[in-house]
């Protein structure tokens, strides 16, 4: 028989991200200040605290004085605080600089941070408080006591081969009980999905919309542009049914972060955010802060857009749900980090009355949505509600319906506007009517490999590794359905929206096309588990230690 191993912990928190962090960081201050002493444990996939974070990131610093009340804030490794902040309108050739910001999106007084580092900061900091974090451990499946009630989550067997048979150094999981699960997984979080799933906690909500974000670390000549310098683009080389803009962060060091993030929702079968993102450089006006540079990093993530209204339930029976896997995101403004810790302290602070009347129902556990209501979050989430949902119909209305909320506080013309899923946003390739995306860019997407680079190529500069012997991590739930719909109809967008070269098509002699899956290249961006159409791809968790080796995203 095989054995299990079990480890009991207080609270196990699944991610090492900054809510999760925050949360650990927290609870483990409230509980010395109550006398109370309880084991915190958090597990994180990726291969050290930071090396799956990334995010732009200018963030609302604020708040890590609030969660670190004894750190001086100059000990905080924040790179570069915001001194000009500019938005530029991007045509084919030229820009045009916007004469006044638009509502919600000014920086100024912000700091530019690597999200991994401060994460790296944020962990040792709760080590030293005793908090227990262990990298390098993936959790693959949520534990259930005999009530149906969250009871921990179980990390993944290793030591299984591509075909599900074990091998010599086969591993069982370890099963984590605890009396309190936070769910930190970030960006649609494979446990919290299942969760959200299995209790209906998206029901009477709008479904979750997504953005996805290409990011590059360049090293340029002294002088380019100063650290603290921040410009944000819109239009080129997105058109006027497609949501998003770009990204210029000087940063410190002669180095400048750059990115382009677009809303899933967009119609094209065949849209290429990557080779969007390359087409993008080359515009005069981001050519030349990286002219003379050198690529260091490049990775790619997904963003919840959806907004207040695309929240789930986030707390039931010995659970709660924090950070991106929660969507605690702001639009227009697109700032997640401070929310995400603010969740964090306030799930911190739920817990603990929790723990004082040893009650982890829903009964107690409900106070986190009656402090969030009463926090930032919802000040800075209620008002601009719609703002996602406006841009469905493409950027001409959606400039006038955000025109109207930003009149009647957020509630628009129609009161609470609906949203369709990203997947269902896609046309088939018979009924797109639009030019498609190789049209629209034909003799610019051979990429040179000095500006403008090939998605293996900037896989390699992310640093992705996984291991050969391993179950793939990518499941396609239907492969009869996907061969007749989603390649036959769609012409297989997983090809082209994935950001780093895991879907391939391949054609035979006789004309069949089969998809072939390159899960060694995965970035763990979770776009195929969002975007993939008719019955699609569910994204899994591969073995611990697997994925992207950020260090400065």
């Amino acid at each position: 028989m095989e054995k299990i191993n079990t480890v009991t912990t207080d609270i196990l928190i699944i991610g090492a991200g900054p809510s999760g962090l925050s949360t650990a960081i927290h609870l483990a201050d409230l509980l010395k200040q109550n006398n109370l002493e309880r084991r915190i444990l958090v597990v994180e996939k990726g291969s050290a605290v930071g090396s799956h974070i990334l995010s732009g990131a200018v963030i609302c610093a604020d708040i890590l004085k609030e969660l670190l009340p004894q750190t001086a804030f100059d000990d905080f490794p924040l790179d570069a605080k915001v001194e000009k902040d500019s938005v530029l309108f991007l045509g084919k050739t030229g820009s045009i600089p916007s004469p006044i910001h638009p509502p919600y999106m000014g920086n100024r007084g912000n700091y530019i941070v690597s999200l991994g580092q401060l994460c790296r900061f944020l962990a040792a900091r709760a080590e030293e408080m005793g908090v227990e974090i262990y990298p390098g451990f993936a959790v693959s499946e949520v534990l259930y006591d005999a009530q149906g009630n969250v009871c921990g989550a179980k990390t993944i067997d290793t030591g299984i081969d591509h075909h599900g048979k074990q091998q010599d150094n086969y591993q069982a999981g370890t099963s984590v009980e605890a009396k309190l699960t936070i769910f930190a997984e970030g960006t649609r979080g494979s446990l919290a999905k299942t969760v959200i799933d299995k209790f209906g906690l998206q029901n009477g909500k709008n479904p979750q919309i997504y953005s996805l974000g290409c990011k590059e670390i360049w090293s340029v000549p002294e002088g380019t542009i100063a650290a603290g310098e921040v410009y944000h683009t819109m239009g080129y080389p997105l058109n006027l049914h497609e949501f998003g803009g770009g990204f210029i962060y000087g940063l410190t060091n002669s180095r400048v972060a750059v990115g382009l993030v677009a809303g899933l929702d967009y119609a094209d079968p065949t849209f290429d955010m990557h080779a969007a993102f390359q087409v993008w450089k080359t515009h005069p006006a981001v050519a030349k802060f990286l002219k003379g540079g050198k690529l260091l990093e490049y990775g790619a993530k997904t963003l919840p857009e959806g907004g207040y209204y695309s929240q789930p339930k986030y707390y039931l029976n010995n659970a709660l749900i924090v950070g991106d896997s929660a969507g605690f995101l702001t639009m227009p403004a697109l700032k997640g980090v401070h929310l995400a810790i603010r969740s964090g302290m306030l799930a911190a602070e739920t817990a603990l009355e929790a723990f004082v009347n040893a009650d982890f129902s829903e009964n107690t556990l409900k106070l986190f949505e009656e402090k969030v209501n009463a926090s930032n979050i919802y000040r800075e989430m209620y008002p601009v509600r719609n703002f996602r949902q406006s841009f469905a119909g493409g950027m001409v209305p959606g400039v006038v319906l955000f025109g109207a909320q930003l009149v009647t506080c957020g509630a628009g013309i129609c009161g609470k506007m609906g949203v369709h899923t990203d997947a269902e946003a896609t046309k088939k390739l018979n009924d797109f009517s639009g030019k498609p995306f190789k049209d629209r860019f034909a003799g610019k997407l051979d990429f040179d490999k000095e500006l403008t680079f090939d998605k293996v190529t900037d896989i390699y500069y992310s640093g992705t590794t996984h291991d050969e012997m391993q179950l793939c991590h990518l499941r396609v739930n239907n492969p009869e359905t996907f061969e007749t719909v989603n390649i036959a109809q769609y012409g297989a967008p997983c090809q082209y929206f994935c950001p780093a070269e895991v879907y391939e098509i391949h054609t035979d002699r006789n004309g069949h096309k089969e998809l072939r899956i390159h899960g060694e290249n995965c970035v763990h961006c979770k776009t195929c588990d969002i975007k993939a159409v008719g019955d699609g791809i569910t994204w899994l968790t591969p073995n611990g230690g697997n994925g992207p080796d950020y260090k400065f995203m």
